[in-house]
């Protein structure tokens, strides 16, 4: 198995477990029986379970991202576009595997101690915010909306990862439509 695969498959794996059971019950060696990858091999590809939690958070960014965008971009309103982030969070609340932001669980538990860890989190909401920030500029709103849209989408997050539903989604988008009717 050539390096290019073994690095997909252990951080194929790492995801799900990682995102599932949480990264600190999660051992190398659980990684390397769900990804068929060398324990020998694993260490080699990332010579620190930091290093793979790091990786981890940098792939589901790209991903997580890139499908907001998507969805975003299918509303030609740019009004629309702002609210269409919450029902793009609904859908994902929705999911069968849905257990919070993965970046806000992997602070809760590295956060403090792993600096890796701490700058993919602040990496990854920095760019959500100024993902955010693009939405409110494009619809010619005020600049300030984006830090109150960005909370409201924040505080939905953590919202539905503690409750497993789908609501806080629904009344995060309720509340942007009415900051957006008072503008």
């Amino acid at each position: 198995m050539d390096s290019a695969t073994a690095r997909e498959q252990a951080l194929e794996a790492a995801e799900k477990l990682f995102y599932g059971r949480g990264i600190q019950s999660v051992g190398m060696d659980d990684i390397r029986g769900a990804s068929g990858v060398s324990l020998k091999r694993l260490y080699q590809l990332f010579p620190a379970k930091e290093q793979l939690v790091e990786a981890y958070l940098e792939r589901r960014d790209v991903r997580w991202r890139g499908q907001l965008a998507a969805y975003v971009e299918l509303q030609e309103n740019p009004e629309q576009r702002l609210l269409a982030v919450f029902d793009w969070l609904q859908e994902w609340f929705g999911e069968a595997d849905f257990r919070g932001c993965a970046w806000i669980n992997s602070y809760g538990e590295l956060g403090a101690r792993s600096k890796r860890v701490a700058d993919q989190v602040r990496g990854h909401k920095r760019a959500f915010r100024d993902y955010v920030g693009s939405l409110v500029t494009a619809a010619g709103l005020p600049d300030a909306l984006t830090g109150q849209l960005f909370l409201l989408a924040e505080g939905a997050m953590v919202t539905a990862g503690i409750t497993g539903s789908t609501r806080p989604a629904a009344e995060a988008r309720e509340a942007a439509r009415s900051l957006l009717a008072v503008r």
